[in-house]
């Protein structure tokens, strides 16, 4: 309103015979209309459901005309580029990737907050000293970039640049430009569940390779991390997200296995030991662990004692305490609260699939989860 009172917006802009005007609508905010298809059909009001390509937008998009789509980061680099010169903004970046690139910098980091660093930079650069570390002073595990949808990467490869062709080669994404550092006791097939529950929640449901493969990818991870994984889980879960990666009409679909297949590639061993020793070693997992308290370095401050919710942690003043496995939830509220990391994670002695009731109260859970879904 306040461009088209200045005379910068309509039919006439600034005396100039030129026509020109901008109009804003407004979606539902579905994850699936950040393909471009999708989001076409929900400004002309239809359902959020991409379409096969060709024919692309720029020959026949929106009402059938030929349009153009590019998402505000870009637009937002217009400016510079028509005031100061397209050579400026190529003097930042790569020859392969120019400019820079705006990064939400989230997780176990000292710094959170949006970063704009020009492409190329190391995610070393942006992790430790644009965001200083991790909050809790562990080590990192592992950073995810690219959104819901991107890759695992590891600590050894903080030294990837930022780069469309680098983070695609090593199996993530540029996408959205989120970026999520995780430390040591973050579970990766546990954020692997996570991200997908959200792609697969968002799923348009248009096609079968997305719409079943994040399905049962999904039921996969959650009997893992629930402790009742098969002994054939791992070479399913790595069909299934080949079949969406491949066979999926559009980028949600494509790239929704991104946090399975990097799960896979870089954090076998983690896997290996939810599927085969039933053991969640970052004590994520609730099912697959119990924390213990070092009798030999507890120095019996107190301070696991008072924060425990569910009054499981016994001992005396000055003296070594002890958990009462019975009442802990396994929430880990006593191992943030002490100072001198004597609280441990390690292997529950009864696999929870052989409790009492286990198997009915998983079911139970299940069922409710497909009814929430449907």
């Amino acid at each position: 309103a306040e461009a088209r009172k200045a005379g910068l917006l309509g039919s006439d802009v600034l005396g100039s015979g030129l026509a020109f005007d901008v109009e804003i609508v407004r979606g539902a905010g579905a994850f699936v209309c950040g393909e471009e298809t999708a989001l076409l059909a929900s400004v002309e009001g239809r359902i959020g459901e991409p379409r096969p390509r060709p024919p692309f937008p720029a020959e026949k998009g929106l009402w059938g005309c030929p349009t153009v789509i590019n998402n505000v980061e870009t637009w937002a680099n217009v400016p510079l580029i028509l005031v100061a010169g397209a050579d400026l903004y190529r003097g930042a970046g790569t020859e392969a990737s120019g400019g820079t690139k705006v990064f939400s910098l989230v997780g176990d980091v000292t710094n959170t907050g949006l970063v704009e660093v020009p492409m190329g930079t190391p995610l070393r650069h942006v992790v430790e000293v644009m965001g200083g570390g991790l909050s809790r002073g562990s080590r990192i595990k592992a950073v995810q970039t690219g959104g819901p949808s991107g890759g695992f990467l590891p600590a050894a490869l903080l030294d990837t640049p930022v780069e469309y062709e680098s983070l695609t080669g090593a199996g993530t994404i540029m996408g959205s430009g989120g970026l999520v550092v995780m430390g040591e006791r973050t579970c990766m097939v546990d954020m692997a569940r996570y991200f997908l529950s959200f792609t697969q929640a968002e799923s348009c449901g248009k096609c079968v390779p997305c719409r079943e493969g994040t399905a049962l990818m999904l039921q996969i991870l959650e009997r893992i991390c629930a402790g009742e994984s098969r002994p054939d889980d791992v070479r399913l879960l790595e069909e299934w997200a080949w079949a969406a990666k491949d066979g999926s009409l559009c980028g949600l679909g494509q790239t929704a296995p991104s946090p399975v297949l990097t799960l896979l590639r870089y954090f076998a061993d983690e896997l290996d030991e939810h599927v085969r020793h039933r053991f969640c070693p970052a004590g994520v997992c609730r099912e697959l662990f119990q924390f213990r308290i070092l009798p030999q370095a507890c120095t019996g401050c107190g301070a696991c004692l008072r924060a425990c919710p569910q009054g499981a942690i016994i001992g005396q003043p000055r003296g070594a305490h002890d958990i009462d496995q019975g009442r802990c939830t396994r929430c880990g509220v006593c191992r943030d609260a002490c100072s001198f990391e004597t609280i441990v994670v390690e292997p529950r002695p009864t696999p929870p699939a052989t409790q009492p009731g286990f198997r009915e109260a998983t079911a139970q859970a299940d069922q409710e989860k497909v009814s929430r879904r449907e």
